[in-house]
């Protein structure tokens, strides 16, 4: 079987089948072109709202004060406490011996703007584009932040609870049996447990972190995946390749891993946008309640609770559900479009021919000569 090249890796006809049924589903292919883009922006956040400099040239140095903290004696000054880059002292320090170059937004997402002509959260204006909230800070540089913030928690979660969900379901499929049935009645009594209540509880003990709900969630979502990797290996540990592989010797893991695992990632892998936007609506959840990222965190939950408190300010609402719908509406949609390249009636139907196929039907090759009597 013939296949393609692409950055160093074969794809094959099946892949390449696949990918071309992907390309087909304009709403699909438009929906991951946009999250790609926004979720590239979001990633270079220091670089577009801080409240500090990109670079400063001061006295024939360079500084990036994005990355390090400076004190103001680095620029001439006599306090030796961080420089405030808004302080219009500090500015026209830099500016008598250089230049700095400063974000399109001057506020992160943690700024307090001072000087707002009405009380906060005041509505949106030339310096502030999507106004600010209840304590003064910029709701675009909170935004921008906050979808980072909400998709790496997405991805984490996901590729990590993937991860597991896949290796327990592959050991429960692979040995069937008392593996299985164990496994099986776990899982009852595990999913049973209220996340909720769980993290309502421990909320009131810890306070709560990244790494910390992560690792909370992780115990529980581990589950969605292990019912289909299950089927899939319940389904081929006996097929006639798999019998073969192991009267040659083959060791259980290599049988697992190398013959049976990748027909099951197949299956997982429609499942995976979906559960990504399970994730990023889990944290918007528990930030909406309260229970969630420490106070101060830039949060789309927050920004919604927010919203709900100020009904007197909705462009605070406004922003916060225009984002989770946003991002919500792109990872269905680039579900739905992974979910049909790999259903392999709708794949025929919106690939385009292969040359020599027309309709599914192989044209025979031209018979030889018969020979001369």
């Amino acid at each position: 079987m013939s296949a393609d090249r692409f950055l160093g890796f074969a794809v094959t006809p099946l892949t390449r089948r696949r990918i071309d049924a992907f390309k087909a589903n304009r709403r699909g292919l438009w929906s991951l072109v946009l999250f790609l883009v926004l979720f590239g922006v979001s990633l270079f956040a220091e670089l577009i709202a801080n409240d500090r400099p990109i670079l400063v040239w001061y006295d024939g140095g360079l500084y990036a004060p994005f990355l390090k903290a400076y004190p103001e004696t680095t620029f001439g000054s006599e306090f030796p406490t961080e420089a405030d880059y808004s302080d219009p002292e500090v500015r026209r320090l830099i500016g008598a011996e250089g230049w700095m170059l400063t974000p399109p937004i001057p506020f992160s997402y943690g700024t307090v703007a001072w000087d707002l002509p009405v009380p906060a959260p005041s509505p949106p204006d030339a310096q502030h584009w999507l106004g600010t909230d209840d304590q003064a800070r910029d709701v675009l540089a909170r935004t921008l932040y906050g979808f980072r913030l909400s998709v790496l928690f997405g991805f984490t979660l996901t590729i990590v609870s993937a991860v597991v969900g896949v290796a327990a379901g592959a050991v429960q499929g692979y040995f069937g049996g008392w593996v299985d049935l164990s496994f099986q009645r776990f899982m009852e009594v595990w999913s049973s447990v209220p996340t909720l209540y769980v993290l309502i509880i421990l909320t009131s003990i810890v306070e709560p972190n990244f790494w910390w709900l992560l690792g909370i969630l992780l115990l529980f979502s581990w589950m969605a995946l292990v019912g289909v990797v299950r089927a899939e290996f319940l389904r081929a540990r006996n097929f006639d390749y798999v019998r073969a592989a192991r009267a040659l010797g083959a060791s259980d893991p290599v049988i697992i891993v190398r013959h049976v695992l990748p027909n099951a990632v197949v299956a997982t892998l429609t499942f995976l946008p979906f559960i990504l936007a399970g994730s990023v609506t889990a944290l918007t959840g528990l930030d909406f309640l309260g229970i969630g990222l420490p106070p101060g965190s830039p949060s789309l939950g927050e920004l919604l609770a927010q919203g709900k408190a100020n009904l007197q300010a909705p462009w605070l609402g406004i922003t916060g559900f225009v984002v989770i719908a946003l991002i919500l509406s792109l990872l269905i949609f680039i579900g739905e479009a992974v979910r049909d390249a790999f259903d392999p009636r709708k794949a025929i139907a919106a690939a385009p021919p292969t040359p020599g196929l027309s309709a599914g039907i192989v044209e025979p090759a031209p018979s030889a000569p018969r020979p001369a009597e």
